[in-house]
């Protein structure tokens, strides 16, 4: 008799017994049952493992088999689908957002990700600031709405030029302050300019502005002045948004000349440059100034954040305006958020101020150093089909650019097979992508080893799939 089958009888035949029985009483010994329908004691036990996953009885190791207590019938699901009437096509797609912060799972090497490893925090500085902070008998009220003074005034210094604290908001990270200026600078439904590629969350926080994302091509030296002022004819657009100091993800710098450029078309276009600067202080070398520093028409609106030299969860950042930009984007925030918690501004204030805020940035910018070097040896011992071609002077990623014909989805899906976490290129455009690329992070790994292992894993996974398109 099949072993299947067999089971299926039994358990048939003891689904019925089940059913004429009360709740508590034992079922026959397997003994018994083995004996009564000649079956084996495998066939039994699957049997009754069917019954216990249907809840029909419960197994009592060492005192037998009963009957379960009765079910109670599942009430019928909440039919909420009248939502998708009253919610309408105004989506917030937070996919490739969520990827980028997820954790890995035990035994996987994250080579993406947007934030140091826990390891390269200032962790015990942060909590002896924040400690500090706490004891501060002013650290539980209300503060000014716009953030405290002295941390208004140290982004206003760090920026420099003729910024001055009254053009500081403090708000509660970069993310959020994407956010308010998508939503103060342009009207729902207009387009807004993207150097592409582009970080995915400042494309997902204009798309749910109600936002329409139109693409400038960048080359290594950043986005193309001449393209720009081509798309702001094309488009009307009145907002540009650009990381001009190591991009997100190609780790291009604007230079000196091209930035004067942006500026000027973008005056004469009569449009707002938003200027993230999210990685001014993870620059292995010297930088140009912001442009928000030289800029005099109140073109520029800039975005510095500390979450990402320091800590995810330190979530301060300044938004820097002039004019009544400014002013909408203060109303912005108090109609939004009221304000940013006074205790982690004084925590801020506590670290920026310490010798352990330098320190911290010697050591950060060290490391990069020496892990960019081991990421881009082991893609070239490992994995040279995937093409670094722009080395930048600091930063978390490299852009590596597969062989044409690869399956991007495919490389990334057999990569977490094989244990390692990359960053999809096509999460980076607004529109088509020109050909499969990685955003490969050395940052995210605990250290050195893990680093090496991640792209030791990848190298396989990249051979086999670019010999499957014919191009190994």
């Amino acid at each position: 008799m099949n072993d299947d089958s067999s089971i299926a009888r039994l358990a048939a035949m003891l689904r019925e017994e089940t059913e004429r029985s009360r709740p508590g009483e034992r079922l026959p010994s397997s003994r018994e049952l083995m004996r009564r329908h000649g079956v084996g004691p495998v066939t039994v036990s699957r049997a009754i493992a069917q019954l216990a996953a249907e809840g029909r009885v419960v197994a009592r190791p060492g005192a037998g088999v009963f009957v379960a207590a009765a079910r109670r019938p599942v009430a019928d699901a909440p039919d909420l689908s009248w939502q998708t009437v009253a919610l309408g096509d105004r989506v917030a797609d937070d996919s490739a957002t969520a990827s980028l912060l997820a954790q890995p799972s035990d035994g996987v090497v994250p080579l993406t990700g947007g934030y140091l490893n826990p390891e390269l925090r200032p962790v015990r500085a942060l909590a002896a600031a924040a400690a500090r902070a706490a004891r501060r008998s002013e650290a539980w009220s209300i503060p000014p709405l716009n953030g405290l003074p002295e941390l208004r005034r140290w982004f206003a210094t760090e920026v420099g030029g003729a910024v001055t604290q009254n053009d500081v908001l403090v708000v509660s990270g970069g993310q959020t302050a994407l956010t308010l200026a998508f939503r103060a600078l342009a009207a729902p439904g207009s387009p807004v300019l993207f150097e592409t590629p582009t970080y995915p969350g400042a494309l997902a926080a204009a798309k749910a502005a109600g936002l329409r994302p139109a693409a400038v091509p960048l080359d290594d030296d950043g986005v193309r002045p001449d393209l720009l002022a081509e798309a702001f004819a094309m488009t009307g657009a009145r907002v540009f948004y650009c990381q001009p100091t190591l991009h997100n993800p190609t780790g291009t710098t604007l230079t000196r000349e091209r930035r004067e450029q942006v500026l000027a078309v973008a005056r004469a276009a009569g449009a707002f440059v938003v200027e993230d600067d999210y990685a001014r202080y993870l620059a292995t070398g010297p930088v140009p100034p912001p442009m928000v520093g030289v800029d005099v028409h109140g073109t520029v609106v800039h975005i510095l954040s500390l979450s990402k030299v320091t800590s995810p969860s330190l979530r301060v950042a300044g938004l820097i305006a002039r004019g009544p930009a400014a002013h909408r984007l203060r109303a912005c925030q108090v109609v939004e958020s009221f304000f940013v918690a006074r205790l982690l501004q004084e925590t801020a204030v506590e670290f920026v101020g310490s010798p352990a805020w330098r320190r911290h940035l010697g050591a950060v910018r060290q490391e990069i150093g020496v892990r960019q070097a081991a990421l881009l040896a082991g893609l070239a011992r490992h994995a040279p089909a995937a093409e670094v071609r722009l080395t930048p002077a600091g930063g978390l990623h490299v852009w590596a650019r597969l062989p044409p014909g690869t399956d991007e989805a495919e490389v990334v899906e057999a990569a977490q097979a094989q244990g390692v976490l990359v960053s999809p290129g096509r999460i980076y455009y607004p529109s088509e992508p020109p050909g499969p690329r990685l955003r490969l992070t050395h940052t995210a790994a605990v250290g050195l080893p893990e680093l090496d292992e991640g792209v030791r894993r990848l190298g396989p996974v990249l051979r086999s799939h670019t010999a499957r398109a014919g191009l190994g």
